[in-house]
């Protein structure tokens, strides 16, 4: 690898337990924007939880809300994947650390 730059920052992580596929639904602030795409965001949901059902059901796993604070001062908010069982910390507060290297792709 060629030569790179790695950064490393601090911050939090939320643990919780969602249900994976149901996290692919979401409304978005245009869907607010009248009656008409409300109604339209409720079709959309309707159609995705009869499309999880008919595959069998929600399936639930465990989740980590990673906020840090960048070199800007901008909140970055993100989320990892912890797996199906119960991660092995006390507390569904941790603290975490993200570690971003930056390179060039060699041919």
């Amino acid at each position: 690898m060629a030569d790179s730059i790695r950064k490393s920052f601090e911050g939090e992580a939320k643990i919780g337990r969602v249900l994976k596929n149901i996290a692919t639904i979401s409304l978005k602030p245009e869907d607010f924007s009248s009656p008409i795409s409300l109604q339209m965001a409720f079709s959309r949901i309707y159609d995705a939880l009869m499309k999880i059902m008919e595959e069998g059901g929600p399936k639930p796993t465990y989740i980590a809300e990673v906020r840090f604070t960048d070199d800007l001062g901008n909140q970055v908010a993100f989320a990892v994947d912890l797996g199906e069982e119960l991660p092995p910390f006390s507390t569904d507060k941790v603290k975490a650390r993200v570690i971003v290297e930056i390179y060039e792709e060699e041919d």
